[in-house]
């Protein structure tokens, strides 16, 4: 008996220690899994305010939810001479605001540095330098790393020592003289838990910078701020066990989806980037309804933009990566120079973390092709160009006589799901501005411009029904701070896109 009772006590004993001794290596792998988390806390209870953004103060939203669709509008076009209606033609030219080339850009795997600098340098915000600085560690004394930042973080102005100062925003015009700035696709991992993390704003704590440590993710504020300046976002791995599973990816694309709208203002996404090169996400895609549009590395289509006659419903479209971008300055150059505007490639760049020398490279874009260059470009996120093109292969312009010095514009633009930029560019063959006496647009069109064109004109209208309130939410975030010259840009931004009305001009009032 007694031996019975040692042998217990034996394995007993034998128990508890495997049982510590494994406590002890998961201990070792969440801490290791957790450092940033570890030092955010650590962060916050030595400074007492993990998160300091009151709540009247939460992020704002473009209501996607209530976006209008299948926009019907019309303009009245009043001439200083009889126009006869007949001679008139009409087109939705092939690529936005009559531009001769396309280039797009998916950045992978919910990167933060889609924020911190890839939207950050386009909108002309403070960027997160990938330059090293020191953080050195007891094991590590020399160490270096980059930082990143997040929305709520710029918002309160805590940002990392390496910041480079807002300069220029990126971008091209709409043809007329109003900037248009260059947008982007965010691919984003909605059931990732570190996307609703919560982040650490300590302004003017120098102790230490671990808030500014590589979060892992984007996180939802930050998506809503890319959403709100026109660019968009697109699914890309979901949580399966079985990657291999189309049917387990698409019950997991619901999921995704569900969570998507439920953050995001009841916006839905439509866009797919193929991770990992698994053709497996593409079968699931082609049975979900929702994706629409599609890009891809490999067994993938090259998209010449003046050779579609289709709508691209579910083509897979073509993207290449590289890790240099100077490679893709050396593409640029070659489709430019070698090829006429009606032969060229839609060029498609696909990256996962941008540092300061994709900075350069947009910037060169900008300079070369942009506003500041031969404004050439148009460079809209995916889901913008999937949606034009919809519009120009499905929708309808129609000139009609109202009387001989009268024509009325009719454009209908028959809407997908999950739809979000109702604008597009008309060309009028057959008279110019020299013989406009005025145009009005009707209240479905709350953006509109124009200007000679070619042996005519051209007209962009946009229907987006918040428009308004959106330039607004601007001009509030300046008078906030008047001394933040970025935020005004935003504002100017987005009052000039708006028509001409008594609203426009004072908002503009606001911003003297």
């Amino acid at each position: 008996m007694i031996y019975r009772i040692n042998m217990n006590i034996k394995h007993y004993l034998n128990l508890l220690l495997s049982l510590l001794t494994a406590a002890i290596l998961n201990t070792a792998c969440i801490k290791d899994m957790n450092l940033y988390k570890e030092k955010e806390d650590e962060n916050s209870k030595e400074e007492g305010k993990e998160d300091n953004i009151d709540k009247e103060e939460s992020f704002y939203l473009y209501p996607f939810d209530k976006e209008i669709q299948n926009a019907t509008t019309s303009l009245i076009i009043r001439t200083n001479k009889p126009i006869d209606a007949t001679r008139i033609q009409t087109e939705i030219p092939i690529l936005k605001y009559n531009k001769q080339w396309l280039l797009m850009l998916t950045q992978d795997d919910c990167q933060q540095s889609s924020y911190c600098r890839t939207w950050a340098a386009i909108n002309g915000k403070p960027i997160s330098s990938s330059k090293l600085y020191p953080d050195p560690t007891e094991n590590n004394p020399d160490r270096q790393i980059d930082y990143y930042y997040h929305a709520v973080q710029l918002k309160k102005e805590d940002l990392p020592p390496t910041i480079i100062p807002a300069g220029k925003s990126l971008g091209s015009t709409d043809g007329t003289g109003n900037e248009v700035r260059f947008a982007f696709t965010a691919a984003i991992w909605p059931e990732k838990e570190m996307m609703t993390q919560k982040i650490t704003v300590t302004p003017g704590f120098t102790k230490n910078y671990y808030r500014f440590y590589r979060g892992g993710s984007l996180v939802w504020d930050d998506v809503s701020e890319i959403l709100n300046y026109g660019s968009g976002i697109a699914f890309h791995d979901v949580e399966v066990e079985n990657v291999k599973d189309p049917g387990s990816i698409l019950d997991h694309f619901n999921i995704a989806q569900t969570i998507i709208q439920d953050k995001l203002s009841g916006r839905g996404c439509k866009t797919l980037a193929e991770p990992n090169g698994n053709k497996t996400y593409i079968e699931a895609a082609n049975q979900y309804a929702s994706i629409q549009t599609i890009t891809a590395q490999t067994q993938a289509n090259d998209i010449y933009p003046f050779k579609v006659t289709n709508d691209l419903h579910k083509v897979v479209q073509n993207r290449y990566f590289n890790e240099n971008p100077n490679e893709f300055k050396q593409l640029i150059q070659k489709e430019i120079d070698k090829f006429h505007p009606k032969e060229r490639k839609g060029i498609h760049i696909g990256v996962h973390n941008t540092d300061d020398n994709w900075i350069k490279l947009l910037t060169w874009i900008n300079n070369t092709y942009g506003k500041d260059g031969d404004d050439s470009v148009w460079f809209p996120c995916l889901e913008e160009y999937y949606e034009y093109n919809y519009y120009r292969i499905h929708g309808t312009t129609m000139v009609e006589q109202i009387d001989p010095s009268t024509l009325k514009l009719t454009i209908n633009l028959p809407s997908g799901q999950y739809f979000y930029y109702p604008s597009i560019t008309v060309n009028l063959y057959g008279i110019s501005l020299d013989n406009i006496a005025s145009i009005e647009a009707d209240d479905i069109v709350t953006g509109l411009s124009y200007a000679n064109f070619e042996e005519g004109m051209m007209v962009n209208i946009d229907c987006r029904k918040y428009l308004t309130e959106h330039a607004e939410k601007f001009i509030e975030q300046y008078e906030k701070d008047k001394s933040n010259q970025s935020n005004k840009a935003d504002a100017l931004y987005f009052v000039n896109i708006l028509k001409e009305s008594n609203t426009k001009m004072n908002l503009l009032d606001r911003l003297k």
